[in-house]
């Protein structure tokens, strides 16, 4: 029998300057249900009103119409996108603010998992800090249902498994708009799609979405075949422009594979980037940035510490290169080296003569929040040059998805995503062979993130990428620069995930058995914490030799159901078996994680 909502709310409706957002007249407003441990994923693009529905669910501001019912004594809790912190001496005084505020050693325990030092002081704290001082405050609350506004924003890597493994544990409810595929894939249940005023639910997590919102695009062309002329272009442009999209991006993902083969074959295994190419000078003939021997510390004598260590690499025209690593792990530090930036202790770093780059931080300092959009774009003007040729700069917005009424608003009356695809349409325009993105993806819809993939994918430049984003990564980069903050730099030819794949073959190797492996267990149990002893248990050692071989098992299985949950057509043929296919998937990463946790633990102790 199903439980009883947390939260409830019937014939929901709200107006925003002027207009109706959802729940107009004529309409009977949006209905929503919150249940127990329901995890769902908030879809819809910049400007539906995704994070002003967190709000009201959260009571901080007032529906026009509907009805709100809460279970007494519930708590809700919101993270939100970009937390005040101006009035706050220290992050610790932030996170105890309010009645609401958690305990203390409840906000110190969660900080010191994340790393985060919580007497840093507010006005000088970064934005990865600040997000995770948000981060234990929010969590420390015990919240009934937790809302996430773009909860991944600023976090590197380490603390994002850490915040999904903590929400793969939570026993509430939470809702998150994320802009993270990968986060919200590993996560969500049920999405909530918040399209042209409504709300619509399916049960199915973030994996089924695409499949989901094509079929009811499909269904609407179909039922305007019987209505007047505007509507059928209307549903015939929502039907064609979604599936031409999808067909574009398989067309480009297909190029990004042919190019990672290329490039892997240039690249020797122990990622020295050893070339191997027939024609040898001309491959060197289109190298932009060439990096030989490059190391750099800081600090002084015994406490200089290596950030990057004889690191070596040519960078072909036309590459898109990805850096990864924790924060600290000298991502900045390697992005400064390879641009010009920053000079090298050891070794050189040269550059082609006709290099000229472009970079995009993640400060989005260029904009100021009294300049129009006219102004950032065209100087005032009516025209801009984009890369050479002269466009109307309302026709240009269109191309970066924004309403061309939008010329004359002012930067400071737009939303986060909407000032970030504005700093990609003035950079995207300017004339340049080298393209620089810090955390481009941050603030972004998932519409705006699919456009940046094709603007990439159709850069003619070189493309230099520091992000945390793990789908972005695995859509756009050709070579993936892996640090794990020991001065080393892998390179691997590919994305986020084959990076990941290299890291855990040295577990593989370890195998010392072929036998046919037995299933491993979902939440395997942690090896006591006790002294270590000399010799493994029987289980122990058993688990040690045989895990490998099933996490390759399980990793085979998760790439075989992917494949078959990304054809856009499965959903609409066969929904039993997509729900089937999508809830088989979520246990098999779980479980994949559960056993690589418990092989490494497993491992520390042999090597002990």
């Amino acid at each position: 029998m199903a439980q009883p909502p947390i939260l409830s709310w019937e014939g929901l409706g709200l107006q925003q300057g002027g207009r109706w957002l959802f729940g107009g007249p004529g309409t009977n407003g949006i209905d929503l249900h919150i249940a127990p441990r329901d995890r769902l994923a908030l879809i819809g693009r910049n400007g539906a009103g995704k994070t002003t529905l967190l709000k009201l669910i959260d009571d901080r501001i007032e529906a026009d119409r509907g009805l709100r019912r809460i279970k007494p004594g519930a708590r809700i809790v919101f993270l939100e996108q970009e937390p005040d912190f101006s009035s706050f001496e220290t992050l610790m005084d932030f996170a105890l603010a309010g009645d609401d505020a958690p305990e203390a050693y409840e906000v110190e325990s969660i900080a010191g998992q994340l790393g985060i030092a919580m007497d840093r002081e507010a006005d000088t704290a970064s934005g990865g800090e600040r997000r995770r001082a948000a981060i234990a405050r929010a969590l420390a609350q015990d919240p009934d249902i937790l809302l996430l506004d773009e909860p991944t924003n600023h976090l590197d890597l380490g603390a994002i498994d850490w915040l999904e493994d903590w929400l793969n544990r939570y026993k509430g409810a939470f809702i998150t708009i994320s802009h993270d595929r990968t986060f919200l894939k590993r996560l969500t249940r049920a999405t909530l799609w918040l399209d042209r005023g409504n709300l619509r639910r399916k049960e199915v997590g973030f994996g089924g979405y695409e499949a989901w919102e094509a079929s009811v695009y499909a269904e609407e062309a179909r039922a305007a075949e019987k209505l007047d002329a505007k509507l059928k272009l209307e549903a015939h442009w929502l039907e064609r422009g979604v599936t031409a999209r999808r067909k574009r991006n398989q067309g480009r993902l297909e190029k990004l594979h042919q190019m990672r083969a290329a490039r892997a074959a240039m690249i020797s295994d122990s990622g020295s980037a050893k070339l191997k190419l027939a024609n040898d000078e001309d491959f060197k003939s289109k190298s932009v940035i060439v990096a030989e021997k490059v190391s750099k510390g800081f600090g002084e004598g015994d406490e200089k510490r290596a950030i990057i260590k004889n690191f070596s690499l040519r960078i072909q025209r036309g590459d898109r290169i990805g850096i990864v690593g924790a924060n600290g792990a000298g991502k900045t530090t390697l992005l400064k080296l390879l641009t010009g930036e920053l000079e090298p202790d050891t070794g050189n770093v040269s550059h082609a003569r006709t290099l000229s780059g472009v970079m995009i931080d993640q400060q989005r300092k260029l904009l100021s929040p009294e300049a129009s959009v006219r102004d950032i774009l065209a100087e005032g003007g009516d025209w801009i040059d984009v890369r050479g040729a002269r466009k109307h700069v309302q026709a240009y917005l269109k191309d970066f998805l924004f309403d061309p009424g939008l010329v004359d608003t002012k930067v400071a009356n737009l939303s986060g995503g909407e000032r970030s695809r504005l700093l990609l349409a003035r950079e995207f325009a300017r004339t340049a062979n080298l393209l620089v993105l810090d955390e481009p993806t941050n603030d972004l819809d998932l519409e705006t993130l699919d456009l940046l993939q094709e603007v990439i994918a159709d850069f003619d430049g070189t493309v230099l990428i520091v992000s945390h984003d793990r789908d972005f990564l695995d859509r756009t980069v050709t070579v993936t620069l892996g640090l794990d903050g020991s001065g080393r730099v892998d390179i691997v030819a590919g994305g986020y995930e084959d990076w990941e794949r290299k890291r855990r073959k040295p577990i593989k190797g370890k195998s010392k058995t072929s036998a046919k492996p037995s299933p491993a267990p979902t939440a395997p149990p942690a090896p006591s914490a006790s002294p270590k002893s000399d010799k493994l248990s029987y289980k122990d050692q058993r688990d040690y030799e045989l895990l490998p071989a099933r996490i390759e098992e399980l990793e085979a299985a998760i790439t075989k159901g992917e494949e078959i949950l990304s054809d856009p057509e499965f959903f609409a043929k066969d929904p039993q078996r997509f729900t089937n296919i999508s809830k088989g998937l979520e246990n098999a990463r779980a479980e994949k994680d559960a056993a690589e946790e418990r092989w490494l633990m497993l491992a520390e102790l042999v090597e002990g």
